[in-house]
């Protein structure tokens, strides 16, 4: 049985749901502040459209958010380095964790609305599964990591340190510059996997 492509109109009003959420949610001052009935009315679609496509509030959430990160996604799963599958662990590691910084710094607000939306844990997310699993599996790979502590840890300790509340604090209440940003990632970065001890 072949699968059903969505109709036309039923695609057009996805996009425009999207482009209407993307441009509430880089607007607002705070993610709680977009509701259903706003992206509806911007989008010009009605509520009861949103409901039926997405459930709630949190499955457009995560509709989006799994759509803009689609494209980091691919680049990891099958692209070039750094960030692709045939990268040496020492480099990709970094480059994985900047990408992700720069995407959440890049789509901060709707980062920060799939966190902190619905019951569920940001860490129960499958996205967070799936980055954390893969880290953790280059950081085993890591050359000289003995003694640096387990590696499932380590995972969840560079990931934090791209958590979108963070990102938020860091870059709009403090006002650290972006390059900053990333230089200090980079730095923390080398300090979990040992990079600074062995170019030092």
């Amino acid at each position: 049985m072949t699968e059903r492509k969505p109709r036309k109109d039923a695609t057009r009003n996805r996009e425009a749901v999207f482009a209407a959420a993307d441009a509430l949610f880089t607007d607002c001052a705070c993610p709680e502040e977009v509701t259903m009935a706003d992206i509806a009315a911007a989008a010009g679609v009605g509520k009861g459209t949103l409901f039926r496509a997405f459930g709630d509030r949190t499955g457009l959430i995560r509709a989006l958010y799994a759509a803009r990160l689609e494209p980091l996604a691919t680049a990891v799963a099958e692209g070039p380095p750094p960030l692709g599958p045939g990268t040496p662990p020492p480099v990709r590691v970094p480059a994985l964790l900047d990408a992700l910084l720069c995407f959440k710094l890049d789509n901060r607000h709707l980062a920060l609305a799939l966190e902190q939306d619905g019951a569920d844990s940001p860490y129960r997310t499958e996205h967070y599964a799936q980055w954390h699993a893969l880290l953790r599996d280059l950081l085993e790979q890591l050359p000289g990591r003995a003694g640096a502590g387990p590696a499932d840890f380590a995972a969840h300790a560079l990931l934090a340190a791209t958590r979108a509340d963070l990102i938020g604090y860091l870059a709009g209440e403090q006002g650290v510059p972006r390059e900053e940003l990333r230089a200090g990632l980079a730095e923390f970065t080398a300090s979990v996997t040992g990079a600074g001890a062995a170019s030092g």
